[in-house]
């Protein structure tokens, strides 16, 4: 069932001009070790994808990832770029025809925003970003290290933002070792599983299938379904 939200409408408030930009808008802000990040990043596009089009209308939900927030009306230069961020009940068609995230016009900050650690990028996500995303007013910010601690410090954390001030959000350790904490966002806790980043739903108690489980599921109840007609086949015959 698809979850109603109030969607912000989108007001433009000034005209850009992007070939004056200092940076180009249509490029991603892939840093050196994009490769070691990518497999988290596009694995959660992917899982967050289907779950998030589960609940919202696609048209009112925009994801992003290594592109550009600009988030000081008077200097469209000052920008972060999060590895993958969420709005919900926003234009998304609007902020892409933008080609940058402007908080001012698209009516909020977005809702959560996601940094995967990598030995280029460890300290700013530790350092700055926390500054930026606060003063900005993300609601949620987490921080994934696939290497279980070597980039961060700590494997997986997430804080929210309680009077403009980040508060560690609680994480429970499994007995196997899986760390979980709950996002308020997604309705959903991020977990550190050997190494992965995984999604876990409390209604369904178990985690979002991923694009290689899904592709396993839909195999074996395929050949399932093949063995079952072979076996028909053979009565009939």
């Amino acid at each position: 069932m698809t979850t109603k939200t109030t969607k912000l409408p989108y007001r433009i408030r000034s005209v850009i001009d992007y070939d004056r930009l200092e940076f180009n808008a249509d490029e991603l802000d892939a840093g050196p070790d994009h490769m070691q990040q990518l497999p988290t990043v596009a694995e959660t596009y992917y899982v967050l994808d289907n779950y998030l089009d589960s609940l919202y209308p696609p048209e009112e939900v925009f994801r992003s990832g290594n592109t550009f927030i600009c988030y000081d009306p008077a200097n469209r230069n000052v920008r972060i770029s999060p590895d993958w961020y969420v709005a919900i009940g926003v234009d998304a068609a609007a902020i892409t025809r933008r080609r940058l995230y402007l908080p001012d016009e698209v009516g909020k900050p977005p809702d959560l925003v996601l940094e995967v650690g990598s030995p280029s990028t460890a300290r700013v996500d530790l350092d700055n970003k926390p500054q930026t995303y606060a003063r900005i007013g993300v609601p949620e910010y987490w921080r994934f290290d696939p290497s279980g601690g070597e980039h961060y410090g700590y494997p997986l954390a997430g804080d929210r933002l309680v009077n403009g001030v980040y508060e560690p959000i609680e994480l429970s350790s499994e007995p196997d070792g899986v760390l979980k904490g709950y996002s308020m966002v997604l309705g959903l806790s991020l977990c550190w599983r050997e190494g992965m980043l995984k999604f876990y739903h409390h209604e369904t108690g178990a985690y979002l299938p991923t694009f290689r489980e899904e592709r396993a599921a839909r195999e074996a109840a395929e050949a399932r379904v093949g063995q079952l007609e072979e076996e028909l086949r053979r009565r009939q015959g």
